[in-house]
């Protein structure tokens, strides 16, 4: 099937309504496919418009926009960001805020264009019901904080950390998990500032910015004051860099760590528009992370991952990244760690073009003793995208990180 066919099964998506309520008339040129394809955004609709203006314009060669029509595509021609950052073979111009101000239902069309079957994976036992969430006051040296925490199971302690911008529902998939739970007892905090964990006393308002100083400061506040003992910690994306800085920084904190997603220098991850008042962050932010997860994992799932970045309050996300993908340095970390005293285990999916698999490699060779596992089909967020083919990486990582 070829390009203009799948975009003209994609124009009366219901989806797309939604998310370009508002977008004022904006003119999309594809070039490169064969004859040009022009396309109009405006209001939530998309429509074929040999008048559309070019405000923004998308170049490649045939054939790489064949790999884009492929069931399913490979990595880095799986979404629109995934093009547009990760991907040498095409070029994007226009305006960067209006790019911005289109990204959600551009992120849209081209999750249809790309749209693929599920990755088979067995089904999980899971009941939701075990999983109980609470306030746990945490004294931190930036004031009091009540802290959310959702807990289930019993065993070893398993403490897991959210990625940037987003809070402790990433892992309803495996709290609910009754298998794991019979083995480990399960911790997911929402940091301070994130889901429902509210800012610390001594907040005033200020600019939000994350560093590792202050990250290392509340996890090792939450472990000390609210598990109490040594923990396995199970991290994504930037709770993977920290369960690594952890491991280098607070050894006696750390059981073992399980790095779901490490970066070693994240790329691509920066944009102006994170946290800005002429885009909305609730439209914008979902599609930024959209474009980082497979096209092989369930697009319910993939809503809801993404529905959890619509709901962080204003700079929480860019404020992250100044830790995740300023401050971060894999090179300089993992030479630290004593993974014959603190196991470590890296789990890399093979869609996320953020903290790729060769900087899952990269960490490995600087961690002697580290299992390095590639997630095959898999993006930036197996946890919350397709939690039942997550699940045996994870359980190998336990098991090794467990001897």
């Amino acid at each position: 099937m070829k390009l203009e066919e799948r975009l003209a099964a994609a124009l009366g998506d219901a989806e797309l309504r939604r998310l370009g309520a508002g977008l004022t008339r904006t003119g999309l040129h594809l070039r490169g496919a064969g004859p040009e394809i022009r396309l109009r955004l405006e209001d939530g609709v998309a429509a074929f418009d040999p008048d559309a203006p070019g405000d923004i314009v998308m170049r490649a060669a045939a054939a790489d926009w064949g790999r884009v029509l492929e069931t399913p595509p490979p990595p880095r021609f799986q979404a629109f960001t995934a093009l547009a950052i990760a991907n040498e073979a095409f070029v994007i111009e226009g305006v960067p805020e209006r790019i911005a101000q289109a990204r959600a239902i551009l992120e849209r069309l081209f999750e249809i264009v790309c749209a693929s079957p599920v990755a088979s994976a067995a089904s999980i036992e899971r009941d939701v019901r075990q999983i109980a969430g609470r306030y746990c006051p945490v004294r931190l040296e930036e004031g009091s904080c009540n802290v959310f925490v959702e807990e289930a199971g019993l065993g070893r302690p398993l403490l897991f950390l959210h990625t940037a911008g987003a809070d402790g529902r990433q892992f309803l998939g495996q709290l609910a998990d009754i298998g794991l739970a019979a083995r480990y007892r399960m911790f997911a905090p929402d940091m301070p500032f994130h889901g429902r964990s509210l800012p610390p006393s001594d907040w005033q308002g200020e600019p939000y910015r994350l560093t590792g100083e202050r990250y290392l400061s509340w996890c090792s506040a939450i472990i000390e004051q609210t598990v109490g003992e040594k923990v396995i910690v199970a991290g994504g994306s930037m709770g993977a860099a920290m369960a690594l800085l952890l491991a280098a920084e607070r050894p006696d904190l750390v059981a073992g760590v399980v790095a779901i997603e490490p970066p070693f220098r994240s790329k691509g991850r920066r944009n102006p528009f994170q946290h800005h008042v002429a885009v909305h962050a609730g439209l914008h932010n979902p599609a930024f992370v959209r474009g980082l997860m497979s096209p092989t994992s369930p697009l319910d799932q993939r809503r809801r991952a993404a529905w959890i970045y619509s709901q962080g309050a204003p700079q929480i996300y860019s404020g992250d990244l100044a830790f995740y993908s300023d401050e971060f340095d894999g090179a300089a970390v993992a030479p630290r760690i004593d993974a014959s005293r603190t196991p470590v285990a890296l789990l890399c999916g093979s869609y996320d073009y953020s903290a790729t698999p060769e900087d899952g490699g990269k960490l490995a060779a600087l961690i002697p003793g580290a299992m390095l596992r590639l997630m095959d089909g898999l993006g930036h967020f197996p946890m919350c995208e397709h939690p039942d083919l997550f699940r045996p990486h994870l359980m190998a990582a336990l098991e090794h990180v467990g001897r």
